[in-house]
């Protein structure tokens, strides 16, 4: 996993939590594929080589709205100041940015937003337009975005990983003992999902949505999480082999003195729920963070 939301590291890393084309004119890309804001939301994306949305869909409330693709956008899709960001990466990091902002800007459409540049700040948090918040990932085949009305979602975070072991020696660096020993249930019982990565995706998921809110850091060892299966079945498309869904909890076991001032009835979180998929050959984790209750 690579992700703009967080700049944490990739799993094949095993480090610790966070311790083309030219455009025809500034500010207008030459074409942002598959965007209209009048696309009902959910609706199955018209973009070359993107996917349905069923996936990321299924991790995430009605509200939000998300698109994915599992094959690549051409950099025409990207404006002046994006194709500068990338301007010394290398392939496969232009690759991964060009297309999750596709995706991106195909998921604001669905809320009525205009296409935007869609730039990075502290952390490589994306800055999205006021008033929304979203999450973005990308790993080798896939990449997804989602964006919510900030009056209605007051954080996420989305993470998607292969349905692949983690490399050795990831999984003690990122894993608490009680997690270890349920990833050595799973491997014991050929279970068809790959626990380390889901459990990788899920921490990836709490600390996109901790960050941007917080201001602060979290380490691995900071969330214990508790999984759930709700669904197993066939899948119909021939390349989606086994499907899987559930749930999972996140208990924060040490919880950072946040940057930003905080209202009273704003709270830190010390608990977050999110819901997860296997599917094509892909794990996809999310958290929704509702907003607080009005006192």
């Amino acid at each position: 996993m690579t992700s703009d939301t967080t700049g944490a590291p990739t799993a094949t890393g095993g480090a610790p939590w966070p311790t083309g084309r030219p455009a025809t004119a500034v500010g207008q890309p030459t074409h942002v594929a598959g965007e209209s804001a009048n696309k009902p939301h959910g609706a199955r994306s018209s973009t070359p080589g993107s996917g349905s949305g069923a996936m990321v869909h299924a991790v995430l409330p009605e509200l939000v709205a998300a698109a994915d693709a599992f094959e690549e956008a051409d950099e025409s899709v990207l404006f002046p100041e994006e194709l500068e960001t990338i301007s010394a990466a290398w392939e496969k990091r232009r690759r991964e940015y060009t297309t999750v902002r596709a995706c991106a800007r195909q998921a604001l459409a669905q809320l009525g937003q205009p296409p935007v540049p869609l730039l990075s700040g502290k952390r490589n948090v994306p800055l999205w337009p006021t008033g929304v918040v979203g999450s973005m990932t990308h790993c080798d085949g896939y990449r997804a975005a989602a964006v919510a009305p900030a009056e209605a979602v007051r954080a996420m975070g989305i993470d998607a990983e292969p349905n692949l072991p983690l490399p050795e020696g990831v999984r003690e660096s990122i894993a608490l003992p009680r997690e270890i020993a349920w990833i050595q249930a799973g491997e014991r019982a050929a279970d068809v999902v790959q626990r380390g990565r889901l459990l990788f995706s899920a921490k990836e998921s709490v600390y996109k949505t901790w960050y941007p809110l917080m201001g602060t850091e979290l380490d691995f060892a900071d969330a214990d999480i508790t999984f759930t299966e709700t669904a197993r079945h066939t899948a119909t498309d021939p390349a989606g082999g086994v499907d899987v869904t559930g749930r999972f909890t996140a208990r924060l076991l040490r919880t950072p003195r946040p940057e930003r001032p905080r209202p009273e009835q704003h709270p830190v979180p010390t608990t977050l729920t999110g819901h997860w998929v296997l599917g094509h050959g892909f794990l996809l984790t999310a958290i929704t963070l509702p907003p607080q209750p009005t006192p």
